[in-house]
């Protein structure tokens, strides 16, 4: 019997929703590197170069911060697929029914949970992904997560860990919703325009990136906006922090580098966000056929 035909206990569900999420990001961390990178470079008044960023750091620096993005995962991940089966689950047994609607509505509600509580994570992964492109007068020089988690608390206060809090929840509720709509309408397609086995690895594949490629190119300004207000330092002479909201944010940067400077990093975002895709539905699945297999 296959893991969707038969229930699965509540802790697997979570951990292997949890396990998957850190597998992937462990692929996909050098695209959220550059992205970030990239993203932040011109308001640090620099063209960003992969070229000087490796002649500078190395191949190993696309590396920067994976302790933080894995952190993230462990609560991200772990809390946006497990809640969102428990209250898809849930809304069934009260229902009687999962429709479209119910899966989009869950889809967002749990997206910006796993979001909001993951946060300090994302701020940490952030700025340790970015520092070594500061000026060297002006870089944090974090040596571990547990030492970004610790000094930002201690130099900015708790509150500094929810920096930028509104547009990752707004951007997780984005991809919850904009993934619910289209992953199942995209392996279907592919199904039956290439006659491909569907939840297959190419059907998954050929879905997950093309769903990537929608909430990617709908999201990329809640995630610029996300990291410059995670990554902000306060005015040396105001001490007024830059970057207040979302809506005030794009508003800034659209007015002095154009609208399309929130596009900065596009590319490697899509690579990120497709790839992590693909690669935890992948480990997911055969994380609980496995558990199926050999613990049921």
């Amino acid at each position: 019997m296959s893991s969707s035909q038969k229930k699965l206990p509540k802790p697997v569900v979570f951990g292997t929703a949890g396990a998957g999420g850190v597998m992937a990001w462990m692929v996909v961390h050098p695209f959220n590197t550059l992205a970030v990178r990239m993203n932040l470079a011109s308001s640090q008044g620099y063209q960003f170069s992969l070229g000087a960023m490796v002649k500078e750091s190395g191949w190993g620096s696309l590396y920067d911060g994976i302790g933080a993005g894995i952190g993230r995962q462990l609560i991200y991940a772990t809390a946006r697929f497990g809640l969102f089966e428990t209250f898809r689950d849930a809304l069934h047994e009260y229902r009687g029914k999962t429709d479209f609607a119910s899966r989009v509505g869950v889809g967002a509600l749990t997206g910006g949970m796993a979001a909001y509580m993951s946060c300090p994570m994302e701020v940490s992964c952030v700025r340790m992904s970015n520092d070594a492109t500061l000026p060297a007068a002006e870089r944090r020089n974090y040596k571990s997560v547990f030492d970004t988690i610790t000094r930002i608390a201690k130099e900015e206060g708790v509150a500094a860990y929810w920096s930028g809090s509104t547009p990752f929840v707004q951007r997780a509720m984005m991809v919850g919703v904009f993934q619910v709509a289209t992953y199942d309408q995209f392996k279907l397609m592919y199904a039956n325009l290439f006659s491909q086995k569907k939840d297959s690895v190419p059907n998954v594949f050929c879905a997950a990136m093309t769903s990537g490629l929608l909430y990617s190119i709908v999201t990329m300004p809640l995630e610029a906006s996300k990291n410059r207000m995670a990554n902000q330092k306060p005015d040396p002479k105001t001490g007024e922090l830059p970057y207040k909201s979302t809506l005030q944010t794009v508003r800034a940067v659209s007015a002095k580098e154009g609208f399309l400077a929130l596009y900065n990093g596009f590319l490697p975002y899509y690579g990120r966000c497709g790839g992590h895709t693909v690669f935890m539905f992948i480990f997911v699945q055969l994380l609980r056929e496995n558990y199926v297999k050999y613990a049921m």
